[in-house]
């Protein structure tokens, strides 16, 4: 991936806005901040978009802005010179793929058939928009055609919400949404970005779909680990099942069988994708252990330990 496929995928939810007012453009990249998405794609559907993402990279300069409905040329040149850092287009013009690549700037356009895809890759692009998504057959669709191309990665756009977005990037060829479900047109009109703020955050929490896993209790001897699990399968009637470091007893406990991490032990939380939460934390200024990540062999970050504790207790991430 390149710096800013690797920025968008991180982010995995890229809001799609049409402004028609440049005064909102900023206080709505501030809302979206709030919410847990530093990022946009505003739409050259009105007449203002190139003076709404100048506003906002002017404001916010770490903010992920690109530009949609990309339609030329000019309108990408527009789009660059005003600080958008990739450009989206609801279909695949070569003129303005080439164009944008001459520029040096990611381009990611529409596509909705394997001849797109095909023409997409005779171009040298392998990051493509299934556009519009739901209406083009939605995510059995898209599964289906992306079949044959091992190497494409994915942005659907089009008819995608909180209902149905943890299906699609459950799929692991999407690099990311598209979705204007957090930013409708009529809070940015009243001016409601509070509203916009609480949106945005259920859209992020719905994508990172934390679940907790179980509690892990430290035990100064092995000896006393399985004495403390022995005790509570006695109590509690629950099952044990012994692993190399533990005993997981019923669904929601890990007896130590040695001082593990963190002071008392330690918390587990499921999410959909450790990448994007550790990003998702990171923008909160919280520190991982590097030393502790382990990976897929895609490159998927799978298991990471925050550096913290909480009231005694390390927590990681684990991959769903």
């Amino acid at each position: 991936m390149t710096l800013i496929e690797r920025k968008i995928y991180e982010t995995g939810l890229i809001p799609v806005i049409k402004i028609e007012d440049p005064k909102v453009a900023v206080p709505l990249a501030k809302a979206l901040i709030d919410g847990g998405l530093p990022a946009a794609e505003v739409t050259f559907r009105t007449a203002c978009a190139a003076e709404a993402i100048s506003a906002m990279a002017k404001a916010y300069p770490d903010m992920l802005i690109g530009a949609g409905t990309v339609l030329t040329p000019e309108q990408a040149d527009r789009a660059i010179a005003a600080g958008a850092s990739f450009i989206v287009s609801p279909g695949l013009n070569p003129r303005v793929v080439k164009h944008c690549q001459s520029k040096g700037v990611p381009i990611i356009p529409g596509c909705s058939s394997p001849t797109d895809i095909e023409t997409a890759l005779e171009l040298g692009l392998t990051t493509v928009k299934f556009f519009p998504a739901e209406a083009a057959g939605g995510l059995p669709m898209l599964k289906a055609m992306a079949a044959p191309y091992g190497n494409v990665r994915f942005m659907p756009t089009g008819g995608i919400d909180t209902t149905n977005l943890l299906s699609y990037l459950k799929f692991n060829k999407i690099i990311a949404c598209g979705g204007s479900f957090m930013v409708k047109d009529d809070l940015i009109k009243a001016g409601d970005f509070a509203a916009i703020t609480a949106l945005t955050r259920k859209a992020v929490l719905t994508m990172l779909d934390f679940e907790f896993l179980h509690l892990g209790m430290n035990n100064p001897t092995e000896e006393a680990g399985k004495a403390g699990a022995d005790r509570l399968s006695e109590l509690f009637g629950w099952a044990q099942n012994e692993g190399a470091k533990g005993i997981f007893v019923g669904d929601a406990f890990e007896v130590m069988k040695l001082d593990g991490v963190g002071t008392r032990g330690h918390i587990a939380i499921k999410t959909s994708s450790v990448d994007r939460a550790i990003a998702y934390f990171s923008r909160m200024g919280v520190e991982f252990d590097e030393s502790s990540k382990t990976y897929f062999d895609d490159g998927r970050c799978k298991f990471v330990y925050f550096k913290e504790e909480f009231c005694g207790f390390a927590i990681h991430l684990l991959q769903k």
